[in-house]
């Protein structure tokens, strides 16, 4: 086990590398002035240049790559163009709500996914799995955006249940675990959840089904094994793919929420990605998606050895 988890931290240092470089270059190759945010209309040559020289992008790209990555291994991820905050405050704090609003969808899409996929497998062909195999294809098939939108209609104008946005009262940014808080986090939690919901019930009914099929367990019932041993056994066989499939679901949560976050204009990662795209900010775009993309690595790395603690066969291969 130790010699699989070493080879597997050595082989997220060039991943993580390879990251940061396209990370990078995405961000400084795409068009527009990165000083539009601060300059004002009528600003002179000279005071651009002044700021280029001050935020460094007057250097090429590779030292300006070379000085961020330095920097970044220290913790400091640069000055927002737009704030003129500390880049690693910002995303941190926006880091803490998406983990928030990521946690109860994944609760939430984990809990209906497995459930439906479990009893669509189980019950195929029937009615219960032609019901429980429609509720997946929406959630699949749904805009998770449209899908918002449609909630906020529904819970916030017209039946007044339910804030539209915001992770607190008066439009606050930090959240607390109270009923006041909680409210604002509902719907978008919901919302977020559908899709990761319908994947994981289409992958696990399928597997399920598939495994229902195999020898070994039919073997397992005419030895006279009751149906919650062999319902054991299809977990223990089916848990390294759900697995798998639940972590890459996690890490779309916490990498893919810019459209719902800017709906319910929740103040995570993916609201302050839509800020920083429109603003231009280039410091504060590329440390938001480094961090994003290290906690999709790191993600990855913990269900590889889940998944090995799981299946030993992992570790042979």
């Amino acid at each position: 086990m130790l010699v699989y988890l070493t080879k597997r931290i050595l082989y997220t240092i060039p991943i993580v590398l390879g990251v940061s470089l396209v990370c990078f270059l995405l961000v400084h190759l795409a068009p527009g002035d990165p000083l539009v945010s601060v300059l004002p209309p009528d600003a002179s040559e000279d005071l651009k240049q002044q700021l280029l020289i001050i935020y460094g992008f007057d250097r090429p790209y590779w030292e300006q790559f070379l000085r961020w990555v330095g920097r970044a291994l220290q913790g400091d991820l640069g000055t927002s163009i737009a704030s003129g905050r500390s880049v690693t405050t910002e995303v941190l704090r926006a880091v803490g709500n998406t983990l928030i609003l990521a946690s109860v969808a994944t609760v939430i899409g984990f809990f209906f996914g497995l459930l439906f996929g479990f009893v669509g497998g189980y019950f195929r062909d029937s009615a219960i799995d032609k019901t429980a195999s429609a509720l997946a294809v929406v959630g699949v098939s749904v805009p998770h955006y449209w899908l918002g939108m449609v909630l906020v209609i529904i819970f916030s104008s017209q039946l007044n249940w339910l804030p539209p946005t915001g992770a607190g009262p008066g439009g606050s940014s930090d959240w607390a675990p109270d009923w006041a808080h909680i409210r604002h986090l509902i719907l978008p939690a919901v919302t977020m959840s559908v899709i990761p919901m319908g994947i994981i019930a289409r992958t696990i009914r399928a597997l399920v089904a598939d495994i229902l099929s195999q020898d070994f367990v039919q073997a397992l019932r005419a030895k006279g094994l009751g149906e919650m041993g062999v319902f054991l056994h299809i977990v223990k066989n089916a848990a390294p793919t759900a697995l798998a499939v639940m972590g890459l679901q996690l890490g779309y949560l916490l990498g893919g929420s810019i459209l719902i976050e800017t709906v319910f204009s929740w103040p995570g990662t993916g609201f302050l990605l839509n800020a920083a795209i429109f603003q231009r900010d280039l410091p504060l775009l590329q440390g938001t998606i480094l961090v994003l993309a290290l906690f999709f690595v790191l993600l990855n790395l913990i269900v590889d050895l889940v998944q090995s603690l799981l299946d030993p066969r992992i570790q042979r291969s």
